[in-house]
């Protein structure tokens, strides 16, 4: 059966992508943002913007759950359990709870336990690389009881969804291992660069790189990361503490993986301090690196021992 109401437990860049990707596919489309009551009270203009999007804004998660049949999180990492504990006490029997957002399996494992107490049907899905080039044809891995009866329906639908397991966490899993990987690659570039610009040296360094790794463009690749980390690296911290928590499950310590969660925690940090301010966000890596010298302080002799 094809669920005829859409709902959307995040209405951030990813949120709005799907609800728009996927709108035609529904009589209805609802979304919930914790954002929308602030929204509401000062008078902005965001919740009219929803309305414009063809979108029904909820004033609640307990609304916007009595209003769906299929129900989408789409949270930050630090969000996924928290959502999943509220929307338990609310959800319709039968709903198809999918859950994107970046966890860990114990999370995710936590997550579904209650969508599936409450009469839901929990999907967990694991978003295998940047969303807004694809869309909805975004990548994804499905895992679940449910995954393999769900595919069918996303790929009719556009999505690129394809179910690796049964079991709630060989998805989660899967997509957490690969972060380490892509956003510790980040983490390494902006320290790399910024160092080399620093010193002066960066035209010497990416040419050993590229005879390296000949088939990665490494200076539009990291023009790339320093944009992308620069927009979403509380985003990125947050998915490397589910990252590091993953690793912890199997009895490793996360070492990598938390001081990858510290750097992209540390660049969340200097953009929301302004530090990035005015930059365009298709700038060249030198010109990110260069506003992060120009508010650096010279290294404690403690800092470096």
């Amino acid at each position: 059966m094809h669920p005829q109401t859409l709902g959307l437990v995040g209405y951030g860049e990813v949120g709005r992508i799907f609800a728009s990707g996927l709108q035609p596919h529904f009589d209805a489309v609802y979304a919930w943002d914790t954002r929308f009551a602030e929204a509401a009270r000062r008078e902005q203009p965001a919740l009219q913007a929803v309305s414009d999007a063809g979108v029904q804004a909820c004033s609640s998660l307990q609304a916007l759950c009595a209003r769906s049949e299929l129900l989408i999180s789409a949270v930050t990492a630090s969000n996924t359990l928290t959502v999943a504990e509220e929307a338990a006490l609310y959800l319709r029997p039968g709903t198809i709870f999918l859950d994107l957002n970046s966890a860990s399996p114990a999370t995710k494992q936590q997550a579904c336990a209650l969508v599936q107490a409450a009469g839901g049907h929990y999907v967990e899905a694991g978003i295998m690389t940047s969303v807004p080039p694809y869309g909805i044809r975004v990548p994804m891995l499905l895992g679940g009881p449910m995954a393999a009866a769900l595919v069918p329906l996303l790929q009719g639908m556009g999505m690129d969804a394809r179910a690796v397991s049964p079991e709630i966490g060989v998805a989660s899993a899967i997509k957490m291992c690969r972060s380490v990987m892509i956003k510790g690659l980040e983490a390494l570039v902006i320290e790399s660069y910024t160092t080399a610009r620093a010193y002066g040296v960066e035209a010497h360094v990416l040419p050993t790189l590229a005879e390296t790794f000949p088939s990665i463009d490494w200076e539009q690749s990291g023009a790339y990361f320093f944009s992308r980390v620069v927009a979403h690296g509380q985003r990125r911290a947050e998915e490397m503490c589910e990252s590091a928590r993953t690793v912890a499950e199997t009895g490793f310590a996360p070492v990598m993986a938390r001081a990858i969660a510290d750097k992209q925690q540390w660049v969340a940090d200097q953009a929301r301090a302004g530090v990035f301010d005015g930059i365009a966000g298709n700038a060249a890596w030198q010109v990110y690196a260069d506003a992060l010298l120009a508010q650096a302080r010279p290294p404690r002799d403690d800092a470096i021992n």
